[in-house]
């Protein structure tokens, strides 16, 4: 999920539990020209880091511990990451999200949509 500096949703997308976050990070950025990218230490990349740098933003993600090459990132900047944090646990207050009694992916994430919908409408 990606959302805009007043933590309101610009793109949301689902994937396997399995699967990890940061094979849909371009398509999340696909399409939009932020200033900042702010992510957590999970989109720990250099492809994705290049192509944040390429569309002419900031990179605020902190590099994992087990990285050869520490790169610098704006820790005051990586606060404002709460934003999404804050927005999911909004979406979550809506049980059918929280207890994903939807069994279909479709499903489920048509009923995260709905849940974004009426957030943006309040």
């Amino acid at each position: 999920m990606s959302v805009n500096g007043l933590g309101l949703p610009v793109e949301i997308q689902l994937t396997p539990g399995q699967q990890a976050d940061i094979t849909k990070a371009a398509d999340l950025l696909e399409g939009y020209d932020p200033e900042v990218v702010i992510a957590d230490k999970g989109y720990d990349s250099d492809d994705l880091v290049d192509e944040i740098k390429a569309k002419g933003a900031q990179a605020v993600i902190p590099p994992k511990k087990n990285r050869l090459q520490q790169r610098d990132y704006d820790s005051d900047l990586y606060k404002e990451r709460n934003l999404v944090e804050r927005f999911m646990n909004r979406i979550k207050q809506f049980r059918r999200v929280a207890t994903r009694y939807e069994k279909t992916a479709r499903n489920f994430l048509a009923f995260v949509q709905l849940a974004a919908i009426t957030i943006l409408l309040a």
